[in-house]
């Protein structure tokens, strides 16, 4: 058996696609890997490019683009190791992370999920620890109090932005670009809701497993570089409606029907208030700005998603 299993799920990221890859196969350590790249019926040669660049990596091509969740699945299904390792294609590992991550969970067999210090293309530091969803959090980011008071845990947003990754520690989520995975606590918990098609199958995978007595841990002991919206850079708009037709799938399937319901307005305000400022900051600039002029039709796309409901 192998020690670890990378999975790495592709959508027209070719170049992000290889850069991962080679910070794979220049790294050392003890610890055996397998790398699995699940390619969701890209057109930009990505799969051509991986097998011509790195032989002794799996392709496993997809018929259509079946999400994260069902990709991410299907390469678990054709895994042997003891972890399995997440990592998002716009993701650079840096050379010891693998071994320190895996090392930790040896010697911490409770631990059910890990994850590293991310990173920016600056190197700067990339906050990746959340606090599950709450009616707090997310009025929190509506009202704009996670602004207002940045160093605040009781006014944070979902994301953690006032810890300063720098030591160990639990937490409710950490961010799906890379999560090292034990096996033993994958057959107890289940694979990934493939209902989510992107975004928010990671909080639903951590809830699940801090219901079944594993651990989520961060561990800045290991590093990598996550440059960011890999995929969701093609199409924007169509990413944002997926952003909250996966938050209304985890509220649906984690809470209450009020808390849904209450879930619900706030959402409405939320893009409520996002799109008449951007409206009103159009207008104001001469109706030149096509930028904002997407976001608005974005916010106006999403805020319809909201009012007529998200299929079952």
């Amino acid at each position: 058996m192998m020690n670890v299993s990378i999975i790495i799920v592709n959508w027209n990221t070719k170049a992000l696609l290889l850069q991962c890859l080679e910070s794979l196969s220049t790294r050392s350590g003890q610890y055996t890997i397998e790398i699995i790249v699940v390619d969701n019926a890209s057109s930009d040669g990505s799969v051509e490019a991986v097998k011509n660049s790195f032989p002794q990596v799996t392709v496993i091509r997809n018929e259509a683009n079946f999400g994260f969740a069902k990709a991410t699945n299907i390469g678990l299904q054709s895994s042997s190791g003891r972890y399995a390792c997440l990592v998002n294609s716009d993701v650079v590992i840096r050379d010891d992370c693998i071994d320190r991550l895996c090392e930790y969970m040896d010697q911490h067999p409770s631990i059910g999920i890990s994850g590293p210090r991310l990173l920016n293309s600056d190197l700067s530091m990339q906050p990746s620890c959340k606090y599950f969803p709450s009616l707090w959090n997310n009025l929190c980011v509506t009202l704009g109090l996670y602004k207002l008071f940045p160093q605040s845990a009781f006014f944070s947003s979902e994301h953690m932005w006032f810890f300063a990754h720098n030591e160990i520690k639990y937490v409710d989520v950490l961010v799906g670009a890379f999560l090292m995975v034990r096996r033993k606590a994958i057959d107890q918990v289940g694979l990934l809701d493939e209902r989510f098609f992107i975004y928010g199958e990671e909080t639903d995978w951590c809830r699940r497993f801090w219901n079944a007595g594993w651990k989520i841990v961060f561990n800045p002991q290991g590093e990598a570089i996550h440059f960011g919206a890999g995929s969701s850079s093609a199409d924007p708009g169509r990413f944002s409606r997926e952003l909250y037709r996966s938050k209304r799938i985890y509220w649906k399937k984690n809470h209450s029907f009020l808390t849904q319901t209450v879930f619900m307005l706030i959402s409405l305000l939320n893009q409520g208030m996002r799109l008449l400022r951007g409206i009103l900051i159009y207008t104001g600039t001469g109706f030149k700005n096509k930028e904002l002029l997407q976001q608005i039709k974005t916010n106006a796309s999403v805020l319809k998603l909201i009012l007529i409901g998200v299929p079952k």
